[in-house]
């Protein structure tokens, strides 16, 4: 990741964008500390966007509508378990 001062950045704002977009994430000091990172929208989507559920997957599922019946089969033998 290439660091950038701040006055920098800001006169070369154009190749700032162009490297972010070719390189990756660009990060922007001002008085020697680290206080920005330019990076791309994608990137930034990716690292904002809502963790998935559980429950939000069965919602979406195709088969939620499909009157699918799931019964357990009551005759089939169970094997006890020692704890």
């Amino acid at each position: 990741m290439q660091t950038w001062q701040l006055q920098e950045a800001k006169n070369k704002l154009s190749e700032l964008i162009d490297r972010v977009l070719s390189e990756g994430p660009q990060m922007i000091t001002r008085h020697g500390r680290e206080v920005v990172v330019v990076m791309p929208i994608a990137g930034y989507k990716k690292l904002t966007a809502p963790k998935a559920r559980l429950g939000d997957f069965f919602a979406s599922s195709p088969l939620r509508n499909s009157e699918l019946v799931l019964d357990r089969d009551r005759q089939a033998k169970i094997r006890d378990l020692d704890l």
